[in-house]
């Protein structure tokens, strides 16, 4: 094991130093004295929530757009040449978080003691604000049901070229999903192929994960650069062969926006879709670690991460629920999704190139 993977073990493992007592009316008092704030986040919400958090604590905040990748390389550029501009970070690339930010001090996790027990330990080092949701999606205009019951039956020649995904090589989060139903999803993956065909899976390839994404690749999905192609492909009304398709929970806004049919897959076997997490850490550098606490303080709260919960979006915090006018359904089903599990994330790291490759290789158009 080298020095440099020792040392993030070491960073991982160690435990946030909190004080002795915490008053949030003296966050605040101190949030105040300091300059103002600029959150990064890869959704367009964060604007309206830095807006409601000034409103609130008359603490002034700005939020910015930015995609998880630009956050990376902007928020080590701004570390390294010590000119803080985004001093809360909401990202979804937790692995890079894990391998690159955390180890090397650009970032810093902080979990407010008085939220500490509403949030599960699993989502605590590094701090995780919500888990996001891609699910198997159909349109309810064509299917009454949803026509897929099992992941294995969208390797088949009756989906050929009828299935829609986001380009894994284009978006870490695929890959991760990819390294993680390896890691931990070998035997519900079998025991869906066992379902399915009433035999044991045999094949020559490491994992039924590696199986399943060899079959899936050989079958010709569409590949997309976003969730909106995605979403038209699957959900547009008047289809007469609509796609199955992969996507973010949040698109299911489209049903009202944009007149989509789109119904989640709820009973798929193994799973109907798959969760990543994005965290909520600090900029180590900034001039601002008060409001910067505070700002994390209030989007683990029901109001602070209201406007991201309506998208599907949902809160690590035990005390916050989905609201029932949450398009897809979700929070009825959300226990059946396979949750991404950050222990592994090292791992999940490493391994993108590999599965890359992979796809690369068993990728037919």
């Amino acid at each position: 094991m080298t020095i440099i993977r020792i040392s993030i073990i070491a960073a991982l493992l160690a435990t946030p130093v909190l004080g002795q007592e915490f008053s949030l009316d003296a966050l605040i008092k101190a949030a105040k004295a300091e300059p103002p704030i600029t959150i990064y986040d890869s959704t367009g919400k964060i604007v309206d929530m830095a807006e409601a958090f000034t409103a609130k604590y008359g603490v002034q905040a700005t939020g910015q757009k930015v995609s998880a990748n630009s956050q990376l390389e902007m928020l080590i550029r701004e570390a390294q040449a010590g000119n803080v501009q985004g001093d809360v970070a909401l990202l979804t690339d937790t692995p890079a978080a894990i391998a690159q930010l955390l180890p090397t001090g650009v970032l810093e996790s902080w979990v407010p003691p008085d939220l500490e027990a509403t949030i599960p330990t699993r989502y605590r080092n590094p701090l995780a604000i919500s888990t996001n949701a891609n699910v198997w999606a159909y349109n309810t205009g064509k299917y009454p049901e949803c026509p897929v019951t099992n992941i294995w039956q969208l390797t088949e020649p009756e989906w050929k070229g009828k299935v829609a995904l986001i380009d894994p090589l284009t978006k870490g989060t695929y890959t991760d999903w990819f390294n993680q139903m390896a890691t931990y999803g070998d035997e519900p993956l079998r025991a869906a192929y066992q379902a399915q065909y009433g035999k044991p899976l045999e094949s020559d390839q490491p994992s039924a994960a590696a199986a399943w994404l060899a079959a899936m690749g050989a079958n010709a999905p569409l590949m997309a650069d976003g969730d909106d192609r995605i979403s038209e492909a699957v959900g547009a009304a008047g289809q007469e062969a609509p796609f199955m398709g992969l996507l973010s929970s949040a698109k299911f806004r489209d049903n009202a926006d944009k007149g989509y049919q789109l119904g989640l897959c709820a009973g798929m076997d193994p799973w109907p879709g798959w969760t990543y997490t994005k965290l909520g850490l600090i900029a180590s550098g900034t001039d601002s670690p008060n409001a910067a606490r505070l700002f994390i303080h209030y989007i683990l709260t029901e109001e602070g991460i209201m406007p991201q919960m309506r998208d599907g979006k949902m809160p690590t915090s035990t005390a916050i629920k989905l609201p029932e006018d949450e398009p897809s359904g979700l929070a009825d089903h959300a226990e059946a999704l396979f949750a991404y599990d950050a222990s592994s994330g090292l791992d999940d790291w490493d391994r993108r190139q590999d599965w890359q490759d992979f796809w690369r290789v068993h990728y037919t158009r």
